[in-house]
């Protein structure tokens, strides 16, 4: 089993904000070519790093060799994070040449709102690997079509103040605390201490090799423990900003306090720390069916990607599906739900390794676990949000996913109403998910449109699961920015972004209701493992011999 890391002292924790200081300073007006050279250090480090990295997560989280659970510890750790060094190392080139990123298209504006293309980028052959799936974000209206990253890019090599920011680490997903490190690092141009979740600091010696580059520049530090830790860092006089993987209760602990004059200070908008705070705080990701006329295909695709969203990772991620709507009056609604409890029912359960999950299982089901370390995932169909509240309330971090229906004449009423609920009634502004035909897109785009532009979640997706905006990198990643301190829901800023695009307000990802060969990340893929691993080699050193590799290996899954 993974090593237990002890707590950083405070003699070690001084230390190394000292020495990021140093850094910070240096980091400012630093050469282009040295960030590149760092960025090429660090894919090698994560190249050599890689298997033990997977292979200490899933002892961790108890994956048996053979499991294809394996994949996931793949593509949600070591891959992504090259693939974010890949991405932000191609943008410093063209920044160094051209003044700003190259775009994978142009620029659209619609609705007084530019609309930036993000995927599939010029890189890493994503128009072999995701066709036909797109996106694009959409920007501040403030935004100009000839200004969309500039600001942003002019920022990157200019001088300023120099920055240390503390990053408090999520648990549950490996990539997370590497890349808003990097992020910070990379684009917002500032050393980084990263204190590690202690549910996965069993990464930590792993990232820190991957990482040695950074460590030896002093642009980066780990930190191991539990609150006191964390209190010490955010609280040292050098640290000038937060950033939270976490809870909404943990950030607001930071931002208000947890004394009897916290909701005065949060009233008053008087936050305790007098920081910069930044935050992905989780949601409860809602999923709408438009009701219409689907294949048989075309059903069993949505439903294996959306039971893919509830089981994957044991559903303790923050955009793990946790409430479908559909339409009282969809004919085929039986036999998707059916569908979909057929997958998860056939899927194996697997070691819930997060801390509390029993205890909130049997809370959000309504049902204590035969197991309480191996967690059955459950559709609870047809549920009232008034004897049920916390459902759409609270996010569970649980294998738990209800089902609620809405009454409407149409499939138009329903998109409208779902977009409601949505909104007004499910907390959280991560990311929400559209499944709807291509008749409805075809006939009612101008309806589909104006919902699109009232939803406020930061990633709408069309037909696929919103991880896979996570994942891709080129995205920006973060709750939809109409939140703020008193109230973050989701958060507050972006991760990511490696277009360094202005102001992103939601990015839009579409894709159709099935694909072939099947996606990797489908709980029912035969060779995921394989794929992930010869991308990721892909990824680590491009070559079109690669990528006839890739391609073969997703071809027999």
């Amino acid at each position: 089993m993974p090593i237990v890391q002890e707590s950083s002292n405070t003699t070690e924790l001084d230390e190394s904000v000292d020495a990021l200081r140093r850094g910070a300073t240096a980091l400012q007006g630093m050469p282009i070519d040295k960030r590149l050279d760092l960025i090429s250090q660090c894919i090698a480090g994560v190249g050599k790093v890689a298997r033990q990295w997977v292979q200490t997560g899933c002892e961790a989280k108890r994956i048996d060799d053979n499991s294809p659970a394996r994949t996931e510890e793949v593509a949600a750790g070591p891959l992504p994070t090259i693939r974010f060094l890949q991405l932000i190392s191609r943008t410093l080139k063209d920044v160094q040449t051209k003044g700003v990123p190259t775009l994978p298209g142009p620029v659209q504006q619609r609705h007084g709102q530019c609309r930036v293309p993000v995927l599939p980028t010029r890189q890493l052959y994503d128009s072999i690997f995701f066709r036909p799936i797109t996106a694009e974000t959409w920007l501040h209206p403030d935004v100009q079509p000839d200004r969309v990253s500039s600001e942003s890019a002019a920022q990157l090599v200019a001088s300023g103040e120099p920055k240390v920011i503390v990053v408090l680490g999520a648990g549950n997903v490996t990539s997370i605390p590497a890349t808003d490190a990097l992020t910070k690092i990379f684009i917002e141009n500032s050393a980084v201490v990263l204190k590690m979740n202690p549910v996965n600091d069993y990464l930590g010696p792993l990232l820190a090799s991957a990482f040695k580059p950074l460590l030896d520049a002093n642009l980066l530090r780990l930190a191991y423990g539990g609150i006191e830790t964390g209190t010490h860092l955010i609280q040292h006089d050098s640290i000038t900003g937060v950033h939270i993987t976490g809870s909404i209760h943990s950030h607001d602990n930071i931002a208000w306090g947890a004394d009897a004059n916290r909701e005065r200070r949060r009233r008053d908008n008087q936050p305790l720390l007098q920081k910069s705070i930044t935050s992905e705080l989780g949601n409860v990701s809602p999923w709408a069916i438009v009701p219409g006329e689907y294949s048989e295909s075309e059903l069993r695709g949505q439903a294996e990607t959306v039971a893919s969203s509830i089981a994957n990772n044991v559903s303790f991620n923050c955009i793990a599906t946790k409430l479908i709507l559909t339409c009282r009056g969809w004919p085929q609604r039986e036999r998707f739900l059916d569908l979909v409890d057929g997958i998860l029912q056939a899927t194996p359960r697997r070691y819930a390794y997060y801390p509390g999950a029993a205890q909130r299982y049997e809370r959000f089901s309504g049902v204590t676990p035969d197991d309480p370390d191996r967690l059955p995932f459950t559709l609870l169909r047809s549920i009232d949000p008034k004897e049920t509240p916390h459902l759409l309330r609270e996010e569970s971090f649980a294998p738990v996913c209800g089902e609620m229906i809405i009454d409407a004449d149409n499939d138009v009423e329903f998109l409208y109403k779902a977009t409601e609920v949505m909104n007004n009634d499910v907390w959280g502004t991560l990311a929400a998910t559209l499944t709807l035909p291509q008749a409805f897109e075809d006939k009612h785009a101008a309806e589909l449109d104006e919902n699109l532009r009232k939803l406020r979640f930061g990633t709408i997706a069309i037909n696929q699961w919103p991880a896979l905006s996570f994942a891709l990198m080129s995205p920006p990643w973060g709750g939809h920015p109409s939140t703020n301190l008193q109230d973050a829901e989701s958060g507050i800023g972006f991760v990511h972004n490696t277009y360094l695009l202005d102001r992103p307000e939601k990015t839009v990802l579409r894709g159709p209701l099935w694909m072939t060969p099947k996606p990797i990340w489908h709980s029912h893929h035969r060779h995921p493992e394989r794929v992930v691993w010869d991308m990721l080699q892909l990824y680590e050193r491009p070559s079109l011999l690669k990528v006839a590799k890739v391609v073969f290996s997703a071809l027999t899954g």
